[in-house]
């Protein structure tokens, strides 16, 4: 993916945010002709906007994005949340609260499409947080549909135990250093999600009412091996959003973009096209 830099404003200060298309071809330079029809024909396109897990970024995404829209026929959106891959980092200081993920849905998320003049509601592809964070998004504002990969809608026991193990990992294994390959301050992305998930403040976080807004078309994935949540997080979704389709994967942990890419895309595929 060939990355690129925008500036949105949020909350009375610049961040940069690391961004990158896929799936849509460019034309020659000078070629006023050609750039006409290619941008007809990408506005014909579906556009799948990528939210990224709770220490992802553009670059961990690696070539997934390309190859589902590739199999799907459309343009993606791949891009880096603040504090994370080459974004503005948070702040040594900064604390996030237990509404960061409302504030990316609410208000970073919509200021970068205005950044890049998307327009039309695009569909979003989300991940663990960024899966809650597409849910949130799209509950308040027009988008095509949805997919969401194990998404919390709650805070269960098992996601606490793992991130605390995470935690320990962080401070004695090498992640830190493996982390650093996708992100210019590792611990920026770090203990910005790691502190707010094991924060008390987080433990009655809940998005189970919010979500009954939700009114497209929704694809919600789990693998029955995820080890940040169970599979009631996808099925509650299914009870307060009707129109939910469910794909539980079995040989699948909390990435089912990893772990069984293959099966995803052929569903993803199918989702989309019967939306359509």
């Amino acid at each position: 993916m060939s990355t690129h830099f925008t500036n949105i404003a949020w909350r009375d200060r610049s961040v940069r945010i690391e961004y990158a298309w896929v799936g849509a071809h460019t034309a020659e330079p000078g070629d006023q002709w050609l750039d006409q029809q290619l941008d007809q024909q990408l506005n014909q396109q579906p556009l799948i906007v990528f939210l990224h897990e709770g220490l992802g970024s553009l670059s961990m995404w690696r070539d997934f994005p390309a190859r589902l829209c590739a199999a799907v026929g459309a343009r993606g959106l791949v891009w880096s949340r603040p504090g994370y891959g080459r974004s503005t980092p948070r702040a040594a200081d900064e604390r996030w609260l237990p509404d960061f993920m409302h504030q990316q849905a609410h208000e970073v998320l919509p200021a970068l499409l205005r950044a890049l003049g998307v327009a039309a509601p695009p569909w979003l592809f989300g991940h663990s947080d960024g899966g809650s964070i597409a849910l949130l998004h799209a509950a308040r504002f027009p988008v095509a549909g949805a997919v969401v990969l194990a998404p919390h809608i709650q805070v269960e026991d098992v996601s606490v135990a793992s991130i605390q193990q995470a935690r320990v990992a962080y401070q004695t294994t090498d992640l830190r250093q493996r982390l650093a390959r996708h992100h210019d301050d590792p611990d920026s992305a770090f203990w910005g999600w790691n502190d707010v998930w094991l924060s008390p403040a987080f433990r009655g976080w809940s998005i189970e009412d919010e979500i009954s807004a939700v009114t497209c078309p929704l694809l919600a994935v789990q693998g029955l091996d995820d080890e940040y949540g169970t599979l009631e997080q996808i099925r509650g979704i299914a009870r307060r959003v009707p129109q939910t389709q469910l794909l539980e994967l079995a040989d699948c942990g909390h990435s089912p973009h990893r772990d069984q890419p293959e099966r995803l895309i052929q569903a993803v595929s199918s989702f989309v096209a019967g939306s359509l």
